[in-house]
């Protein structure tokens, strides 16, 4: 006697591994985009960010290394080309303002005002470094040895 059965239910171990393979594979790949993946930066700001000016025009800008943005809740800085200079400021997330600035005397004693804004896009920041004799801008970007800490949200 013969018995009709559905072959859809009896499949060899082998198609059963092959699923079981494709699945996890799947899985892996979703793991591994969410581990590179970036948070846009209007969404999660909060910690380092680093590029290198571009002059756009003056002389005396600091361009010729990387430049540091720090943001934490309530306070923030940019070190241009990570020297001794440190312009400061309060963050506000809700408008999506970045602000900081270091008002240092020349040598005739006159005011040297630095003043740096940025703004995010994606998950970058843009931003715009000034002083009465250079203007610069910048795309700032999460540090790649810090990947795992932004995945993670330990900033």
């Amino acid at each position: 006697m013969f018995m009709i059965t559905d072959a859809s239910k009896h499949r060899s171990p082998l198609a059963r591994s092959r699923k079981s393979f494709a699945a996890l594979a799947t899985g892996l790949t979703v793991v591994a985009a969410l581990c590179g993946a970036a948070a846009p930066a209007a969404d999660d700001p909060y910690g380092d960010w680093v590029g290198t000016l571009v002059k756009d025009q003056g002389h005396n800008c600091p361009v010729n290394g990387t430049s540091l943005l720090q943001i934490q809740p309530k306070r923030m800085i940019f070190t241009p080309e990570m020297g001794s200079l440190v312009l400061r400021g309060k963050p506000d997330k809700a408008k999506q303002h970045y602000h900081a600035q270091l008002v240092m005397e020349d040598a005739n004693h006159k005011p040297l005002p630095m003043v740096f804004e940025a703004h995010p896009v994606g998950d970058t920041f843009e931003g715009v470094y000034g002083t009465p004799e250079c203007r610069a801008h910048i795309t700032l970007k999460r540090p790649e040895s810090r990947s795992w800490k932004n995945f993670l949200g330990n900033d």
